[in-house]
């Protein structure tokens, strides 16, 4: 990257409100976000979240796309991967003692099986928790599944346990907790977590200890679903569906073989639903 972009684009992260705007979408990167969503996860009003947006896409950190009549925002990733570059190749000399890591060492494969994965939601109630057995039940041997939320409630969703059951995935030990629980000092080091709800990826948690590979798997919270017993029974079937696909996708990736910028493309591949590439 230019010195001349690189100030332009470090001026315009040097306001917080633009700041935020801009991690935000990096949380759900490469996926686009709405405005919207945008605003009511940062409290911001309209008028100045357009004026945050326009900034950063002045200097080519985020770009617009239309969906039908809505415009959504996402992070430039070559433009972030140029701005990074440009301060840890140029400014920083990539000294070992400053980045401990090298290119070869951000090559390597993961670790030898079993890993730990944990999945994140708000309430820990449903969505997670069906990711959790699914994972449990799909490859015990190279995973082991946790779940859990950013304000989680007080017991799992009965349709979400009777659903397990339907399906023949064992509910034992399934409940509702804090991802704090995950944070402590005694706590298994996760090598995967995923955020299966925009909530918990807009959350503005702490960096996991051990730098796991991430990704957001969105999909709609089925509690929230209105209507008739079998109407909310749909919704959260196909909320399982949609995550037993994305999860049987990752279950079947050769992790020993693949790079760390290799499966973090495909982890977002995943996401995405990209699903055939992936299997």
């Amino acid at each position: 990257m230019e010195q001349s972009l690189a100030i332009e684009a470090f001026s315009t992260l040097g306001h917080p409100g633009r700041l935020a705007v801009f991690r935000l979408l990096m949380r759900f990167a490469p996926q686009a976000v709405r405005p919207t969503e945008i605003a009511q996860a940062l409290n911001l009003k309209p008028n100045t979240l357009s004026h945050h947006l326009g900034d950063l896409a002045a200097v080519g950190l985020i770009r617009a796309e239309r969906q039908g009549r809505s415009l959504l925002y996402s992070v430039d990733l070559a433009a972030a991967e140029g701005l990074v570059g440009y301060l840890v190749m140029d400014c920083l000399r990539a000294r070992p003692d400053i980045l401990p890591l090298t290119g070869r060492d951000m090559e390597r494969a993961m670790p030898h099986p079993p890993y730990n994965v944990l999945f994140l939601c708000s309430g820990n109630s449903a969505r997670s928790i069906f990711a959790e057995a699914i994972l449990r039940q799909a490859d015990p041997v190279h995973f082991t599944a946790y779940s859990a939320g950013t304000a989680p409630g007080a017991a799992v969703n009965p349709f979400a346990l009777e659903l397990l059951a339907r399906n023949g995935l064992s509910t034992e030990g399934l409940r509702s907790k804090s991802q704090s629980e995950f944070q402590r000092d005694a706590a298994p080091k996760m090598d995967f977590v995923f955020t299966v709800c925009d909530t918990a990826a807009a959350e503005d948690c702490a960096p996991w200890v051990g730098q796991p590979m991430t990704a957001h798997w969105g999909v709609a919270d089925p509690v929230k679903a209105g209507g008739t017993d079998a109407e909310k029974a749909l919704a959260f079937a196909e909320a399982f569906a949609q995550l037993y696909r994305r999860i049987m996708a990752f279950a079947a990736l050769p992790l020993a073989d693949l790079t760390k910028i290799s499966l973090q493309h495909r982890l977002d591949s995943i996401g995405r639903g990209d699903l055939e590439k992936d299997i």
